[in-house]
């Protein structure tokens, strides 16, 4: 085995390695500036044509290290299956595709399609019928696809392995073999271990020919000016605990880490609907409005940013006070370089991570690698985010009353003492300060989400319980006003948070703004109480969903019945492999 650890002539930059230049382009637009030592070694070997092992961890930059030499060796004129990668769990097969994806944004006619268990074999088999050259997958689906024939993997040139000592400890071995066994003789092996156990070294003396091997270590240093929290949350209420963060903090700007592009997605658009000045950013944003986007959050117009790793690439705004992971990174280099975003530039800086209680262990891995203790925090209480409100408030009452032009509220108040005598001046102080805030008091029922303190509380948290009003999700408007249809739906893919995200994004409305939205297979219909301006209904006109034009118009037809109402995803829990991406000797006998 040919060892390559220190290459006589170092890579200073991407331009110096022989890359397509509709490769180096996606890099540049997703601000790559030198490549990582993984990237450094590995990409010239596997342009090579080199097999190659890889002992890296997981956040060396170990998927571009493999996945631009692979898209370098991709025809966008054969609609067959060229490449193929093989990951341990279906959330790191959605990452490597989005970031394959991202990659191959200028490759006209290069498809990446991502396969795994839990998900519908339809839509998966669709997508490889339209000539997808790369696929990223779990072992047991695409052994599934390959057992009905909508697989094929007699094109393949390339195979990677990724995290193959994980796949091989989930009991993915023979799986493994099975695909290894099913692509054409003489291709190109790419296998990525963060350890080297006899089990790898099996598979690559079995299946691999004279391949170079790479080894990297991983940057520790974390950034002594951000002070480092997590908090442990439930999954499915990381988004209400996240609402409550930002309502308590006092940083310009934000940035939440997600792992995925359709995450940052529903995230975003939860964000932008209870009302907060929050954008996604994600690997198949396009450069034009990736720079909008940046540029909004620099001047200060946007506060919040959801974002991948691989859409962060090369983002530096110094106002960034906050950094949030709402998920656990996959490493301490991911977890170094997320918190990195802020604290620059002399000032301090606050992260925080939130992890279920199932994932404390990782979390404890990370310390020991960047040798700084992470501190446990509660997320905020209602009544601490109604007192966060309530002091950010009056500390403006200086500079407004400063400000004059105060005869209106003068009055109005005068009148209103005069009307009601014996009010408490302070009582009557407290509660326009209540209403100014959005507290309308105790709800009148349960609002969805009010179990965060539940949840909370049975982990081991003891959050304020008394105080309601602050709860993380709002009810919408009840249906009253116009109903505007719009031309995607179901077909399309479409989720009510993309179509929220499109209304406050294009048409200048808050998440308090919209109603019900009804998705059926082939329209959607969203209530506007409010109705929409002719301005906003011309930019909306124009508007994308989905990849497709809203079409939006006044709806006049009947309305539909509320039991089709489509409702968003439910968030998934800790991490489980599903039973289609066990291993096959492992998997629930069929009844």
């Amino acid at each position: 085995m040919t060892t390559l650890l220190d290459p006589a002539l170092p890579t200073s930059s991407f331009d110096d390695l022989p890359l397509p230049e509709p490769v180096r382009r996606a890099v540049a637009d997703l601000g790559f500036a030198e490549p990582t030592t993984i990237q450094a070694d590995a990409i010239p070997a596997l342009l090579a044509g080199r097999d190659l092992v890889g002992v890296a961890q997981t956040g060396t930059g170990k998927t571009a290290a493999f996945g631009l030499p692979l898209l370098a060796h991709i025809d966008p004129t054969v609609a067959a299956v060229q490449a193929i990668v093989l990951t341990p769990t279906r959330e790191l097969a959605l990452q490597v595709s989005e970031a394959l994806t991202s990659f191959a944004r200028h490759l006209d006619g290069v498809s990446v399609v991502p396969v795994y268990g839990g998900a519908p074999y339809l839509p998966q088999q669709r997508a490889l019928a339209r000539g997808a050259q790369v696929v990223v997958g779990t072992p047991g689906r695409v052994i599934d696809h390959l057992e009905r024939r909508t697989l094929v993997l007699d094109r393949v040139g390339m195979l990677v392995l990724d995290e193959a000592d994980e796949m091989l400890q989930m009991g993915f071995a023979e799986d493994v073999d099975k695909v290894l066994e099913s692509i054409p003789a003489g291709r190109q092996v790419a296998l990525f271990s963060a350890t080297m156990p006899p089990g790898i070294r099996r598979v690559a003396d079995q299946h691999l020919v004279d391949p170079v091997r790479v080894s990297v270590s991983r940057p520790t240093a974390t950034v002594d000016t951000v002070r480092q929290t997590y908090a442990v949350v439930p999954q499915r209420h990381k988004t209400g605990a996240l609402v409550r963060v930002l309502a308590t903090s006092d940083a310009d700007g934000a940035i939440v880490f997600v792992r995925t592009r359709q995450d940052a997605e529903r995230v975003g658009s939860e964000l932008v609907a209870r009302g907060l000045q929050a954008a996604y950013l994600s690997g198949d944003v396009a450069q034009g409005e990736r720079e909008k986007i940046v540029d909004r959050l620099r001047s200060g117009a946007l506060r919040v940013l959801v974002a991948t790793d691989v859409a962060a690439r090369g983002l530096d705004v110094e106002r960034i006070g906050l950094v949030v992971n709402l998920d656990l990174p996959r490493g301490a280099e991911p977890y170094v370089h997320r918190i990195g975003r802020t604290g620059r530039a002399g000032r301090s800086g606050e992260a925080i991570t939130f992890i279920t209680p199932a994932e404390q262990s990782k979390l404890t891995q990370i310390e020991r690698t960047t040798r700084q203790p992470i501190e446990r925090v509660d997320v905020p209480t209602p009544a601490q985010v109604s007192a966060h409100r309530v002091t950010a408030l009056l500390a403006r009452a200086d500079e407004r009353a400063a400000a004059g032009r105060l005869e209106v509220e003068r009055t109005a108040v005068a009148e209103y003492l005069g009307a009601h005598p014996g009010v408490d001046v302070a009582e009557l102080l407290a509660v326009v300060t209540a209403l100014a805030i959005g507290d309308e008091g105790p709800a009148a029922r349960p609002e969805q989400g009010d179990d965060l303190d539940d949840a909370l509380a049975r982990i081991g948290e003891a959050p304020e319980r008394a105080h309601r009003s602050d709860s993380p999700a709002r009810r919408r408007p009840e249906a009253s006003g116009p109903r505007y249809r719009v031309s995607v739906g179901h077909r399309d893919g479409v989720q009510p948070g993309g179509l929220v995200g499109a209304l406050t994004g294009e048409g200048g409305l808050t998440g308090k703004d919209i109603g019900k939205i009804d998705i059926f297979g082939s329209f959607s219909l969203v209530d506007i109480p409010g109705g929409l301006t002719p301005e906003a209904f011309e930019r909306l006109s124009r508007t994308r969903v989905a990849g497709r034009p809203l079409h939006i118009r006044l709806d006049t037809g009947p309305r539909a019945p509320r039991e089709g109402v489509a409702r968003p995803p439910r968030e998934a829990g800790p991490h489980r492999p599903h039973d289609a991406d066990r291993p096959r000797h492992l998997r629930s006998p069929r009844p």
